[in-house]
Protein backbone atom coordinates (compact mmCIF):
# COMPACT_ATOMS: atom_id res chain seq x y z
CA UNK A 1 0.00 0.00 0.00
CA UNK A 2 0.98 3.50 -0.90
CA UNK A 3 0.01 6.45 0.29
CA UNK A 4 0.70 10.11 -1.05
CA UNK A 5 -0.22 13.12 0.92
CA UNK A 6 -1.12 16.41 -0.12
CA UNK A 7 -1.64 20.15 1.11
CA UNK A 8 -0.56 21.80 3.91
CA UNK A 9 2.35 24.60 3.18
CA UNK A 10 2.86 27.79 5.03
CA UNK A 11 -0.54 29.42 6.76
CA UNK A 12 -1.12 32.29 8.49
CA UNK A 13 -2.52 31.90 12.29
CA UNK A 14 -6.11 30.99 12.09
CA UNK A 15 -5.75 29.73 8.36
CA UNK A 16 -7.42 27.19 7.73
CA UNK A 17 -5.88 24.48 5.12
CA UNK A 18 -7.12 20.45 3.93
CA UNK A 19 -4.72 17.93 3.97
CA UNK A 20 -5.71 14.30 2.33
CA UNK A 21 -4.09 11.28 1.24
CA UNK A 22 -4.77 8.84 -1.26
CA UNK A 23 -4.11 5.20 -0.68
CA UNK A 24 -3.24 2.98 -3.68
CA UNK A 25 -1.60 -0.08 -4.25
CA UNK A 26 -3.01 -3.77 -2.99
CA UNK A 27 -6.03 -2.18 -0.85
CA UNK A 28 -8.44 -4.93 0.03
CA UNK A 29 -9.81 -3.32 3.10
CA UNK A 30 -9.02 -0.35 4.57
CA UNK A 31 -9.92 -0.14 8.64
CA UNK A 32 -9.35 2.76 10.48
CA UNK A 33 -6.79 6.11 8.68
CA UNK A 34 -5.41 8.04 10.85
CA UNK A 35 -3.44 11.72 10.49
CA UNK A 36 -0.19 12.06 12.85
CA UNK A 37 1.92 15.47 13.38
CA UNK A 38 5.62 15.60 14.36
CA UNK A 39 6.77 19.06 15.59
CA UNK A 40 10.33 19.81 15.86
CA UNK A 41 11.68 18.23 18.69
CA UNK A 42 8.66 16.16 19.30
CA UNK A 43 7.10 12.75 19.51
CA UNK A 44 4.92 11.74 16.81
CA UNK A 45 1.38 12.32 17.83
CA UNK A 46 -1.54 11.26 15.96
CA UNK A 47 -3.84 14.02 15.46
CA UNK A 48 -7.08 11.98 14.46
CA UNK A 49 -8.76 8.99 13.82
CA UNK A 50 -11.66 7.64 11.90
CA UNK A 51 -13.14 4.17 11.16
CA UNK A 52 -14.34 2.78 8.41
CA UNK A 53 -17.29 3.09 9.31
CA UNK A 54 -17.05 6.63 9.63
CA UNK A 55 -16.39 7.00 13.70
CA UNK A 56 -13.64 9.74 14.61
CA UNK A 57 -11.84 10.76 17.55
CA UNK A 58 -9.22 13.46 18.25
CA UNK A 59 -6.60 14.51 20.34
CA UNK A 60 -7.64 17.24 22.60
CA UNK A 61 -5.39 19.60 20.49
CA UNK A 62 -7.50 18.99 17.41
CA UNK A 63 -10.91 18.64 18.90
CA UNK A 64 -13.02 21.36 17.80
CA UNK A 65 -10.44 22.88 14.97
CA UNK A 66 -9.94 19.53 13.14
CA UNK A 67 -12.00 17.14 10.86
CA UNK A 68 -11.51 14.16 9.94
CA UNK A 69 -13.31 12.11 7.19
CA UNK A 70 -12.82 10.03 4.46
CA UNK A 71 -13.85 8.49 0.58
CA UNK A 72 -14.05 4.92 1.15
CA UNK A 73 -14.54 4.44 -2.90
CA UNK A 74 -11.67 6.65 -3.40
CA UNK A 75 -9.54 5.72 -0.73
CA UNK A 76 -8.77 9.08 0.99
CA UNK A 77 -8.32 10.47 3.88
CA UNK A 78 -8.67 14.06 4.68
CA UNK A 79 -7.55 16.51 7.67
CA UNK A 80 -9.41 19.32 7.20
CA UNK A 81 -7.75 22.53 9.60
CA UNK A 82 -9.59 25.34 11.00
CA UNK A 83 -7.89 28.28 13.51
CA UNK A 84 -4.52 26.97 13.01
CA UNK A 85 -1.75 28.20 15.98
CA UNK A 86 2.18 28.36 15.53
CA UNK A 87 2.24 25.35 17.79
CA UNK A 88 0.44 23.19 14.95
CA UNK A 89 3.69 23.57 12.84
CA UNK A 90 4.68 19.88 12.09
CA UNK A 91 4.77 17.19 9.36
CA UNK A 92 1.84 15.16 9.29
CA UNK A 93 1.90 11.98 8.00
CA UNK A 94 -0.99 9.83 7.13
CA UNK A 95 -1.29 6.14 8.34
CA UNK A 96 -3.99 3.42 7.43
CA UNK A 97 -4.43 -0.07 8.61
CA UNK A 98 -5.19 -2.79 6.61
CA UNK A 99 -4.89 -6.36 7.78
CA UNK A 100 -3.60 -5.39 11.06
CA UNK A 101 -0.93 -3.52 9.01
CA UNK A 102 0.21 -0.31 9.47
CA UNK A 103 1.08 2.22 6.13
CA UNK A 104 2.69 5.76 6.32
CA UNK A 105 2.70 8.49 4.06
CA UNK A 106 5.67 10.54 2.92
CA UNK A 107 4.46 13.56 5.25
CA UNK A 108 3.57 16.87 4.39
CA UNK A 109 4.79 19.69 6.34
CA UNK A 110 2.11 22.61 7.91
CA UNK A 111 3.67 25.85 8.95
CA UNK A 112 2.10 28.17 10.79
CA UNK A 113 3.35 31.49 10.52
CA UNK A 114 2.69 35.17 9.83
Amino acid sequence: VQLQASGGGLVQPGGSPGLSCAASGSIFSISAMRWYRQAPGKQREMVAVITRGGMTNYADSAKGRFTISRDNAKNTVYLQMNSLKPEDTAVYYCNVEQLRLNYWGQGTQVTVSS
